[in-house]
């Protein structure tokens, strides 16, 4: 066997100098790797403190990271798709304009949100005008898909592997700072809102009368079950003087603040012209006039306004298109109380208006309420109706009013195939005459 032949030291001093010429390479290598690495983390939290530092608008976070992108020599073509409401939207684009951009349609399964891995666009069958981009990469948060980054024109000398973890870094930072501001925005607007309630409820509470009379002559009951946190009926009982009270149940169209604040008009201008002594005739087409300049036309209130004098034992009427008040006699019978005219607010003139009036015989029962009593229907879709009350207060009229009250809502509930979910508010101010 042939023995080795020795290295000469110029040959060893060779080889040496080549290894560490590779390791040295090998360090250039690994130190630029570093190097990008740094930068990228570098721009990644440079992005991230920018996007946090004060409260930019959606718009100027997409803006931000265009520039950001823009300064990278690697991101030729890009386009950002975001998820925003029920579809993908086009929110930044580089090497296109956004019209351009904007005519791109992306598929089903992009649309469904079934692509959850980076994948190369040529596997989507997204058509030639997708030509120039290459890769997709999409972002997730909650393990939802809330957006697709598309790059194009790549480098040769770059990495893509490492492409993609910097870019869906920056689109995960500018998508958590975008969601971010879309919740702060919806707790502002929700705060907003919950203050207008509060007024509103605020509102609608002083309209209410504190107190009702119960007198030798009379007494009187009230229930308001509202179906929002602000109804939209309304009821009033006032003493005009010794011998007269106002008796009103009211239904404005509409719910919430608007129908709070028109009603609060009708209660006030209502009691303004009791205080100067004027009568129904006058006081119904001062407020239609008045609903009418507030709204426009476009809102409406059906209103019932009567005023009882003790002394003659005589009610005086207005029916607005309001429900007509029942009133039920001690033998039994029933009157409907209907003259008036039409809902106030929709027309800057009645066209017409009767004031009735009737006798009130003693001991008997006149309820006035919304519609919100009698729009209660069945799984059969009956109408518990005019008819449902009529047979309720038939069967315990002689109930104490609270009483009387608790069973006419009992009994609409028992009727209702919502579960005393009702579509509108009830209220039911009932008056029992001595």
């Amino acid at each position: 066997m042939a023995s080795a032949v020795p290295l000469s030291a110029a040959e060893l001093s060779a080889a040496s100098a080549a290894q560490i010429a590779a390791r040295d390479e090998q360090l250039k290598l690994l130190r630029r790797q570093l190097q990008l690495k740094q930068f990228e983390l570098d721009t990644v939290l440079g992005v991230a403190h920018d996007m946090t530092a004060r409260d930019h608008s959606v718009d100027e976070l997409y803006h931000m990271l265009r520039l950001t992108l823009q300064g990278q020599r690697n991101v030729v073509q890009l386009l950002l798709f975001a998820h925003e409401g029920q579809d993908f939207r086009v929110r930044l684009a580089l090497g296109c304009d956004m019209a351009t951009a904007e005519k791109l349609k992306l598929t089903r399964a992009l649309l469904d949100a079934e692509v959850r891995e980076p994948q190369a666009v040529e596997d989507l069958g997204l058509g030639p005008a997708w030509d120039r981009y290459e890769l997709v990469l999409p972002i997730l948060r909650l393990r939802q898909v809330v957006a697709y980054v598309f790059v194009g024109g790549l480098r040769s000398d770059y990495d893509r592997q490492q492409l993609i973890p910097f870019l869906t870094s920056l689109a995960n930072t500018l998508m958590g700072a975008v969601e971010n501001r879309r919740l702060q925005a919806q707790r502002i607007a929700d705060a907003a809102v919950r203050k207008e309630i509060e007024i509103a409820q605020e509102v609608q509470a002083m309209l209410f009368p504190r107190t009702l009379p119960n007198d030798g002559h009379l007494a009187i009951e009230r229930s308001y079950v509202p179906h929002t946190e602000i109804g939209g009926d309304y009821y009033d009982v006032v003493d005009i003087d010794a011998d007269r009270l106002l008796l009103c149940v009211a239904d404005v169209s509409g719910k919430g603040v608007p129908a709070s604040l028109l009603m609060s008009n009708f209660q006030a201008g209502l009691r303004t012209l009791l205080r100067q002594g004027v009568e129904l005739a006058t006081i119904v087409p001062e407020l239609n006039h008045l609903l009418f300049r507030n709204s426009g036309g476009e809102k409406f209130i059906t209103a019932f306004l009567g005023i009882y004098n003790r002394c003659s034992r005589r009610l005086q009427f207005v029916n607005a298109g309001h429900n007509d008040p029942l009133l039920l006699a001690d033998n039994g019978t029933v009157q409907l109380l209907k003259d008036g005219t039409v809902m106030l607010g929709i027309m800057e003139e009645l066209p017409l208006l009767r004031v009735g009036e009737v006798e009130i015989p003693p001991h008997s029962l006149l309820l006035l309420y919304t519609d919100g009593l009698t729009e209660v229907f069945d799984a059969d879709s009956n109408e518990f109706g005019e008819d449902g009350v009529l047979a309720v207060l038939h069967r315990n009229r002689y109930l104490p009013l609270p009483k009387l009250h608790q069973e006419l809502l009992r009994s609409i509930n028992a009727f209702s195939a919502h579960n005393a979910q009702f579509a509108d508010d009830v209220t039911i101010l009932s008056c029992r005459f001595k």
